[in-house]
């Protein structure tokens, strides 16, 4: 088994290299004058079970195209077996036609990296689940609410001091799932979006979060408008502390504006995808899902089940 990484997170690569106990295979990736990529291997790959730790966010179309590269490079230096492990995969909100004449493109990804020669794909927390149907190849689909979970656990919030939210109705199997684990009142904000970038608040459902902490759940943050604007209405309602929590911490645009002010204790997000240092805030906590990563990565290469991480 051998563990490599791109250039869009590193960091991660190294943290899951660590927790199988391996070194990170040897790499070069560099950029021509005219922005185009090379690679090239290091070390021998013939005959092994090679994972490329790569998610594709920003920037999106050149960390894409510097995953199918390394793909391409491993399975001409004829490696065994390629994953593709994409802790953020790019393009996910773009998953069907909801009007006319545009494109599925996050199944035009889908085609791109299985027709570069990746074997299967290890994914985390994507947008739609449905995607996994878009690959003709075996996708493991990993969540990170034991993560987040396990980070709540730890503040030891009485159950009737607790509230999990919603941010709009698309989440709400993700609260019940993070509320049957933490306990507490379920709420749901209704959001009405009038644009790709445009949302409103507009009621709130269920609760109470009248003196409560609030915790609200999403998959990923990326201007943090929406899920911004759901934790002022809690706020409205009457909580006494709001906790955002996602898995993917896009963090673009207005993001840290937004953060900066909206009335929250905190943020906390994973490290599927990097936090520059100028965009990090003392009320975000960043958790690591490298052992998550890792233990799943362990348990392909063994041709051992991993159903028992799908939770």
């Amino acid at each position: 088994m051998k563990v490599f990484s791109g250039r869009a997170n590193q960091a991660l690569a190294e943290r899951v290299s660590q927790y199988l106990g391996l070194p990170l295979g040897r790499i070069s990736i560099a950029d021509f004058p005219d922005g185009e990529i090379s690679c090239k291997i290091e070390e021998d790959v013939r005959g092994r079970d090679v994972f490329l730790v790569q998610p594709t966010c920003t920037p999106v179309n050149k960390n894409l195209m510097e995953l199918l590269i390394m793909i391409e490079s491993f399975k001409r230096a004829s490696a065994d077996r390629i994953t593709a492990v994409i802790p953020y995969y790019g393009y996910a909100r773009q998953d069907r036609k909801d009007e006319g004449r545009v494109p599925i493109t996050a199944k035009l990804v889908a085609n791109i990296i299985t027709r570069a020669g990746a074997d299967r794909v290890l994914t985390m927390d994507l947008h739609a689940a449905q995607i996994q149907g878009f690959f003709d190849i075996p996708v493991d689909h990993l969540y990170a609410a034991p993560v987040l979970n396990e980070h709540f656990l730890a503040m030891d919030i009485p159950p009737d001091k607790l509230c999990v939210v919603s941010p709009d109705e698309g989440s709400i199997k993700r609260a019940l799932r993070h509320a049957a684990v933490l306990g507490g009142q379920l709420a749901i904000v209704d959001k009405r979006r009038s644009g790709a970038e445009k949302t409103k608040q507009a009621n709130l459902i269920g609760g109470p979060v009248e003196g409560r902490i609030a915790l609200l759940f999403d998959d990923m943050i990326s201007t943090a408008g929406s899920i911004c604007g759901a934790a002022t209405m809690v706020k409205q309602a009457g909580a006494e502390k709001i906790f955002l929590a996602a898995t993917h911490g896009i963090l673009c645009g207005n993001a840290i504006e937004n953060i900066k002010n909206t009335p929250i204790d905190g943020l906390v997000i994973t490290d599927t995808v990097p936090l520059s240092p100028d965009r990090a805030l003392p009320k975000i906590t960043v958790l690591s899902i490298a052992p998550l990563l890792g233990e799943a990565i362990k348990r392909i290469h063994r041709n051992e089940s991993v159903s028992l991480l799908f939770v």
